[in-house]
């Protein structure tokens, strides 16, 4: 049994919240230089422009990509052989998220009483905390803040199995363009097939963790997220929602069985700013 202290997880949680704000991943980074190469609007070029412009400058300066630093979204894998030791995982989560937002002058974007008084807690915890439990000895941290112009696009819906890939693609291709400009695009476009209800959005949020572009392994799926982005990218959304050719960097699909009374899709979007950093402990 290898023991991991609390304090440790509190720091690496923290890093990585303002790691997160400040830098895209070189995946993002890649994508977003293609985009600017096929995109054939002049005003979706220069929307682009400024979001390549952006990166280097929040990089250097050690400030926020966006104004919006996202609710703190932290997926946590542990070694079924690990042992926290020293405090509780998530008291060590929230410190960390509480901690990180702090000294990284990250604005502070959690509410409690959510559907009345929605009063700020001021240190942007509770963090939205998902956990799993997997082979060996080690813990796996993934910080992947959450804006809420990108969330609140998230769709779900429960297909009558008739409906079959093809219900998938329209639910999926409508859902992103009838979410035009407000999740900033170009986006990254999580989907989540099968499940449960709950099971289906964790399916579409995990999605967008994966490298950018990087297809399934599976055939099929890999056919279908090829079939998504062309179809998205030819709705004329556009970079910024300003029209153009690029609406969405990249399709990323996550399926589990599901009930043989159900098809649950589940559509999770992620803004230009495509924000996650991890570590391993």
């Amino acid at each position: 049994m290898r023991e991991i202290k609390a304090k440790d997880i509190t720091e690496t949680v923290a890093r990585l919240s303002q790691e997160a704000n400040f830098y895209l991943g070189e995946d993002v980074l890649a994508a977003l230089k293609k985009a600017r190469e096929q995109e054939e609007s002049p005003v979706g070029r220069q929307v682009l422009d400024h979001i390549l412009e952006n990166a280097p400058i929040a990089a250097k300066e050690q400030m926020p990509l966006c104004q919006d630093c996202g609710l703190a979204v932290v997926f946590v894998e542990i070694g079924q052989d690990a042992h926290i030791t020293g405090g509780d995982l998530v008291q060590a989560i929230n410190e960390g998220v509480r901690k990180g937002y702090a000294e990284g002058y990250l604005r502070k974007s959690a509410v409690k009483q959510p559907f009345s008084a929605r009063v700020n807690t001021k240190d942007n915890t509770p963090a939205i905390i998902h956990t799993e439990i997997v082979p060996g000895d080690k813990l796996k941290i993934t910080v992947a803040p959450k804006g809420g112009g990108s969330e609140n696009m998230s769709r779900f819906t429960v297909l009558k199995p008739a409906q079959g890939r093809q219900g998938v693609v329209d639910f999926v291709v409508n859902a992103v363009d009838e979410a035009g400009s407000n999740p900033c695009p170009p986006t990254i476009v999580g989907v989540g097939i099968g499940g449960t209800a709950e099971k289906a959005m964790i399916l579409a949020k995990k999605a967008l963790l994966r490298e950018v572009g990087k297809p399934s392994p599976d055939p099929e799926v890999a056919e279908l997220e090829k079939e998504l982005l062309q179809r998205i990218n030819s709705t004329g959304v556009g970079p910024g929602g300003v029209g153009g050719r690029i609406t969405s960097l990249a399709v990323h699909v996550e399926t589990f069985p599901a009930h043989i009374a159900s098809l649950p899709v589940a559509v999770n979007i992620q803004c230009h700013s495509a924000r996650h950093k991890e570590a391993i402990l």
